[in-house]
């Protein structure tokens, strides 16, 4: 489906954002590089930059936001008759992006930001996350209304499990995305016998 004519020029202008700061943080730091700077490297105002973006330090999630945006059509692109783990683990190791960008990334947020802002993103990453299993799941029942309790349980409990492997995988002094795969595989597969929607 393709996007509203806006909403692609959005997508294109946040995108440009995105790699112009992880250009700018990974070569001179987070503290030293400005809005400004990112902003001219994309080819947008300082306007058009506040409005996708709070602040610079919001661009070290941003590759959160957009995973979000293809995790959802990753999922939707599972069969059906799917086990959600299996569905969910295939969604997530589809990962489209730079491997080695995704690991410094990572890094520069453990590095430059106060744990309890990191904290914070993840938990409403992680509540994201699960609304898209939910919607996943809700789309694949015959009778999402009276299966809602266990849909909701369902996407909680997988959202949490990969995002308790992601907080195992960050507080490592190494990071792979290898590492992080097997973690949210393991934490995938402990909770996989005991979910009520599969």
């Amino acid at each position: 489906m393709a996007s509203p004519p806006q909403t692609a020029r959005s997508e294109r202008t946040r995108e440009a954002l995105r790699r112009a700061a992880m250009v700018r943080f990974l070569a001179q730091g987070v503290e030293e590089t400005s809005a400004e700077q990112i902003a001219r490297d994309a080819g947008v105002s300082l306007r058009t930059f506040y409005r996708h973006f709070g602040s610079k330090h919001d661009l070290l999630f941003a590759d959160y936001d957009a995973g979000l945006h293809w995790f959802r059509r990753a999922l939707a692109d599972r069969p059906d008759g799917e086990p959600v783990i299996e569905s969910v683990q295939a969604a997530i190791f589809a990962f489209p992006y730079d491997v080695d960008a995704v690991t410094q990334i990572a890094s520069l947020r453990a590095d430059e930001l106060d744990p309890s802002r990191i904290v914070r993103h993840m938990r409403e990453v992680q509540s994201d996350f699960a609304h898209a299993v939910r919607d996943h799941l809700e789309h694949r029942s015959d009778d999402p209304g009276n299966e809602a309790l266990a849909i909701t349980v369902t996407a909680r409990c997988v959202a949490a499990a990969v995002f308790a492997g992601m907080e195992v995988w960050m507080q490592r002094e190494e990071r792979s995305l290898a590492d992080l795969a097997e973690l949210c595989r393991t934490a995938l597969t402990s909770i996989a016998d005991g979910l009520p929607v599969r």
